[in-house]
């Protein structure tokens, strides 16, 4: 890479430093700010040549450099950070009190609940939500009416063009916004809260609610279209799900029955950029929300969701959720919060590895900070 490719902060600076270095998220963080940059199936694709020295797709990219430590402080009260798994104010574990979403969503049907509330009691005005096709592949969808968020309920496990979406309606006469993002989604809203340009300002101030999701990696569209082929033919598919490790398999839901397909064949469909992560439990989010762990199993815990609060607003849509009846809650299990930190460690721990094994350099993590104080944590070193 020449002086003038690692100067650029464009477009070229995307090609150059995310896209050709396998690190790009899909997050579409880039779409609808400029014609040059399009989704296309799962992809993130430059339609035209830009020459700006400087542009939004580049400052708020998840993969561009970004001051983590900045974000976290400008966002959430410091003296709630916990190093593996970023700002906590609270576990819990949950699910929709209405069995119709439990019967329809992910696991407990949390985050349905908690949009639909959000919806009902104007917190927010619009709701992004992953949808899909077919085929499995993600598509955004914008929604008001809160009885259509069961419609889009369920995980989808390709990355949706979700910011695409997010930039397409907070240009235009939108009210208040709410998104459910994945951590790479909620980095990107993060970046563009805190380091807006002027133009994005009264956009950013519509944005309320971000729900985030836990994510340990996404499917690449093509591979994961190929591998459903070779291993379930034409079956029609309901759902995917994703047991605890122990079990190293992922269900596939079809009309007629559940399929397991290995987990070594599951891992050639993983995403490239995902080894370069450093988020497990979307630390970005006002809650995040991840499927249930327990004593009690598999069997009980894909009924439940584990829920971590991160901002007061967060604190206020799960006590309001309480207060209505739209939950229920169970007592969380002893270990759930060290077993958390131990996974999110583990991620983090991977990311750093592959991101110097990539630059050559312990001093070189591309998009992060060496020096960031959870970077040094994570790598045993003393703060302060």
């Amino acid at each position: 890479m020449d002086l003038d490719d690692k100067n650029q902060q464009g477009q070229k600076g995307i090609n150059t430093k995310v896209i050709k270095q396998g690190l790009c998220t899909g997050c579409c963080a880039c779409v609808n700010l400029c014609p040059s940059m399009e989704y296309y199936k799962d992809k993130t694709t430059l339609v035209h040549d830009c020459n700006l020295d400087k542009g939004r797709c580049y400052t708020y990219c998840p993969r561009t450099p970004t001051n983590l430590e900045a974000l976290r402080h400008e966002l959430f009260n410091s003296r709630d950070i916990i190093w593996e798994i970023g700002p906590f104010k609270g576990l819990y574990m949950t699910r929709a009190t209405d069995e119709n979403i439990r019967a329809g969503a992910q696991h407990g049907g949390t985050v349905t609940a908690l949009i639909q509330l959000a919806l009902a009691e104007g917190i927010i005005d619009e709701a992004i939500l992953a949808d899909q096709n077919d085929q499995l592949l993600p598509i955004a969808q914008t929604i008001a009416d809160k009885d259509a968020v069961f419609d889009k309920a369920g995980s989808k496990f390709v990355v949706s063009p979700t910011m695409s979406a997010f930039n397409r309606i907070s240009q235009a006469d939108a009210g208040k916004i709410g998104v459910v993002a994945t951590p790479c989604q909620a980095l990107a809203l993060a970046k563009m809260k805190v380091n807006f340009v002027p133009e994005d300002k009264m956009r950013m101030e519509k944005l309320k609610l971000v729900l985030g999701l836990f994510c340990g990696w996404a499917l690449d569209w093509r591979k994961l279209q190929k591998l459903l082929k070779e291993m379930l033919g034409d079956l029609q598919i309901k759902g995917i799900d994703i047991p605890p490790s122990k079990y190293a398999c992922i269900e596939v839901y079809t009309t007629d029955r559940t399929m397991k397909i290995p987990i070594d064949k599951v891992n050639t469909c993983v995403r490239d950029n995902c080894n370069y992560c450093f988020d497990m439990t979307c630390e970005f989010a006002d809650i995040s929300v991840g499927a249930a762990r327990s004593p009690e199993g598999w069997d009980v815990d894909k009924g439940w969701n584990q829920v971590i609060v991160r901002t007061a607003l967060g604190e206020q849509l799960l006590a309001l959720a309480r207060e209505k009846g739209v939950l229920e809650f169970k007592a969380v299990p002893d270990k759930n919060i060290e077993k958390l930190k131990t996974a999110s460690a583990g991620k983090k721990r991977t990311c750093l590895m592959n991101l110097s094994e990539k630059t050559g350099s312990l001093d070189d993590l591309i998009y992060i900070d060496p020096e960031d104080p959870v970077v040094r944590y994570i790598r045993g070193m003393k703060l302060g």
